[in-house]
């Protein structure tokens, strides 16, 4: 039985807040559950596009632009949002008031651009609700150590919000955005997707680190640390009565609170992968250090790896890092060339990595063999494995991926009848 929640968190996001028709719409959705007797504090996005235009200033008036000013640039989207926020919802008779990052205040590191929160006193806002007052927050910022403005790097309202809602003891955060759930996979490829009623904190995780967008990877890693419960939902349709027992989102939650463990819970992509190859490399202790060392020492990320030893004393070493990253991987590794002393280097970046994850696979075997199968039998060639305790993850060429995604999804059971 779902519990009652006296105290929530509403997070909006960029499209939900992206005019003001918008903004006057969510304000609506306040209202009903202020009415509804519910404590509430409200996070918000920029409105869309708001920051993609304040990076741009920044970086036409400096490409090697000062990160705490680029801070004090991109943050005020959030401010003007959750101002015009507070306005819509006195309008409607509701006692609400905005707080910036600094005035909660949401304390971060120092990193800026890409901020990690370190505390929130929820004391003022809990004070707020409790006297019947809405807090609208500007969401992705923070305050330094020394005081200046900080942001949490792309999607960090999410991040935001759940810190809040642990911060403030909600019962549950909702986060609003342009899809209605949390989906088996992406139904734009797959129509017969099914939306999920509950995903484990584990399985969410996942699904959010090999490319599904539905949240932000910090934001699920927060929740899974201070158990607050997530529920995901669309601001663009109207929400519905629970049906059988279900709230009208999907609900990220502790495994404990999901009877049945189904074997795959969802199937996730990533078109954001370059695949770099170093062959005939001197097969000596060390090596993987002298390639990964100066990699993590530059911030980039390597991600699935594959080292393939031949008879002559010479190894091959395969990775993959984000498009992004590849010219900066590249620069790096020649710079290295003298103490790794490879052959060559190929890259490939039309590649795209496909994942199934489900914690049903702790207590079940042949998730890989069924998923290595039903590429087998569609003519698709695998070039790199990874595995976890709850995932399986294959590279494969860029243009089989759909194919492959509608193919593993009929072979795991998840289509919608």
């Amino acid at each position: 039985m779902e519990r009652t929640p006296s105290r929530i968190v509403m997070k909006f996001g960029g499209t939900s807040v992206a005019d003001l028709d918008r903004i006057r719409a969510v304000a609506k959705r306040v209202q009903a559950q202020v009415a509804a007797g519910y404590e509430v504090t409200v996070v918000v996005s920029a409105m869309s596009g708001e920051t993609n235009k304040l990076v741009g200033f920044c970086e036409n008036l400096s490409p090697l632009y000062d990160p705490q000013e680029y801070d004090a640039v991109v943050a005020t989207g959030e401010g003007v949002t959750s101002g015009l926020m507070a306005i819509a919802l006195q309008n409607l008779g509701i006692n609400a008031r905005s707080f910036l990052g600094w005035q909660v205040p949401i304390r971060t590191d120092d990193a800026h651009g890409k901020a990690r929160i370190e505390s929130i006193d929820g004391a003022t806002l809990i004070g707020c609700m409790q006297s019947g007052q809405v807090p609208v927050i500007a969401g992705f910022q923070g305050v330094s150590p020394d005081g200046r403005i900080t942001t949490l790097g792309r999607g960090g309202s999410d991040t935001s919000a759940v810190a809040v809602a642990a911060a403030v003891k909600a019962d549950r955060c909702d986060i609003y955005t342009d899809v209605d759930g949390i989906y088996t996979t992406d139904p734009r490829i797959v129509p017969k997707a099914r939306k999920l009623n509950k995903i484990t904190y584990e399985e969410m995780l996942e699904l959010a680190s090999v490319g599904a967008k539905v949240l932000q990877t910090r934001s699920v890693e927060l929740a899974m640390k201070e158990r607050v419960r997530v529920q995901v939902l669309s601001s663009f349709t109207e929400e519905t009565p629970k049906e059988n027992g279900h709230l009208p989102g999907s609900l990220v939650v502790d495994e404990d609170e999901i009877v049945e463990q189904e074997l795959v819970t969802g199937i996730a992509y990533s078109r954001d992968e370059a695949k770099i190859s170093m062959r005939r490399i001197p097969d000596r202790p060390g090596i993987a250090a002298a390639i990964f060392g100066p990699l993590s020492e530059a911030s980039i990320n390597v991600d699935m790896i594959v080292q393939s030893t031949g008879e002559d004393g010479m190894t091959n070493m395969t990775f993959t890092t984000s498009k992004t990253d590849l010219a900066r991987a590249m620069a790096v590794i020649e710079e290295a060339r003298p103490g790794i002393q490879y052959g060559e280097v190929v890259t490939d970046d039309s590649v795209v990595k496909i994942s199934v994850v489900g914690v049903g696979m702790r207590s079940h075997a042949g998730v890989a063999s069924t998923m290595f199968r039903t590429l087998s039998e569609r003519g698709i060639n695998i070039q790199v494995i990874s595995t976890s305790e709850i995932k399986v993850s294959v590279l494969i060429p860029a243009e089989y991926a759909e194919l492959a995604i509608r193919a593993l999804h009929t072979a795991y059971g998840l289509d919608a009848a």
